[in-house]
């Protein structure tokens, strides 16, 4: 199987620069949005699944990866779907399909309640709504800056937060009651997470934090164009996947295999294959 080489680039924005990885040179225009807290490196797999059929871009959120920050502040979503909004101008897409991830399914939601024009297609893969007690707790506990310091500690408490998503959920309750059952994942994968997260350490969570407020049940019914949901049976927002995409008025939810199961990738991209084959 041949793949499809991935470039890298910057494009100057309002804000500052945004770096994006692009691939493909034909076929309709997907723009990839990453979860929390990594960057569009945690999106390569899904950059080379669709390459080959489509024009693929996965820009950094502000503020992840190699991207600057909107703010000193804390975004909001629909801040940082306006900064999306300016990316596509940047790079000349008039009309794109959207993929989105965990944070990444919340701003592509926004994106496509600001600009309907734009988006002819979502896929939301797995969204999160957090209330009450359970917001206040992962807005205490979740997600903080990582500040340099002169002994280094600084490094193995990124690397055990990191580590700890692949085992726990939230990272910090390493409970039984909070494990995961997927594995730690490979030495490869982890590294390039850590490094990623690595490079925007004093201002990563200001997007998850976001992200946590993020009032998916208010939003999601203003979307107007055709929604995918999906959720892998082990993602901890599988359960409120399923729920929210009730809330839609032109949607369906699709249940995909294990995160770590053989089959995942090639579940996900028929299911995304056969929902874009359903658009005008």
């Amino acid at each position: 199987m041949t793949v499809t080489p991935i470039k890298r680039g910057f494009v100057d924005l309002p804000h500052g620069q945004m770096h994006y990885r692009q691939a493909g040179e034909t076929g309709e225009a997907l723009l990839i949005l990453h979860a929390s807290p990594g960057s569009s490196r945690q999106q390569v797999r899904t950059i080379e699944d669709f390459a080959a059929e489509a024009r693929v871009f996965a820009p950094d959120t502000p503020g992840n990866g190699d991207s600057v920050a909107l703010f000193d502040r804390e975004p909001t979503v629909p801040e940082l779907a306006a900064a999306m909004l300016d990316f596509l101008d940047a790079v000349g897409l008039d009309r794109v399909r959207v993929y989105g991830s965990h944070t990444g399914a919340a701003i592509a939601t926004e994106l496509a309640i600001l600009a309907p024009q734009r988006v002819s297609g979502l896929v939301l893969d797995g969204v999160s709504l957090m209330q009450g007690a359970e917001l206040e707790e992962v807005l205490d506990r979740y997600a903080f800056p990582f500040e340099p310091d002169l002994d280094g500690a600084y490094l193995m408490r990124l690397f055990q937060f990191c580590r700890d998503q692949y085992l726990f959920f939230p990272w910090y309750r390493r409970t039984r009651a909070g494990r995961r059952d997927g594995g730690l994942g490979n030495a490869t994968d982890l590294h390039a997470w850590l490094t990623e997260v690595m490079k925007a350490s004093t201002t990563y969570h200001l997007n998850y934090r976001a992200a946590f407020k993020w009032p998916a049940d208010e939003r999601l019914p203003l979307l107007r164009c055709p929604t995918l949901v999906t959720a892998a049976v082990n993602d901890p927002l599988y359960d409120s996947s399923v729920e929210l995409e009730k809330l839609l008025t032109d949607g369906k939810f699709e249940e995909l295999p294990r995160l770590d199961a053989e089959d995942f990738r090639a579940a996900r991209k028929a299911a995304i294959d056969s929902f874009f084959g359903t658009l005008a």
